[in-house]
């Protein structure tokens, strides 16, 4: 089974991150993933991206689940400070 710190390797392995933060149980993960990458992209495109960066390894079951929020380096700013 995947753990956090493969999946942020993952992660920053496929894509550059200005914030990336990886929480979970063994199957059920929770990730942030702040990048530029995103610009244009809409909700679904995002979360595509990011699985991108993991390969197979939701389709093989080797993570069970991901559940991601996905911004741009602009909307996190604006979440931080109101």
């Amino acid at each position: 089974m995947a753990q956090v710190e493969e999946i942020r390797t993952y992660i920053q392995e496929g894509m550059p991150c200005q914030t990336l933060e990886v929480e979970g149980d063994g199957r059920h993960f929770q990730a942030l993933v702040v990048s530029g990458v995103f610009a244009g992209m809409n909700r679904v495109q995002r979360q595509q991206r990011v699985f991108q960066c993991l390969g197979g390894r939701v389709d093989s079951g080797e993570i069970h689940a991901l559940s991601m929020r996905t911004y741009t380096p602009e909307e996190w700013r604006e979440l931080q400070h109101g």
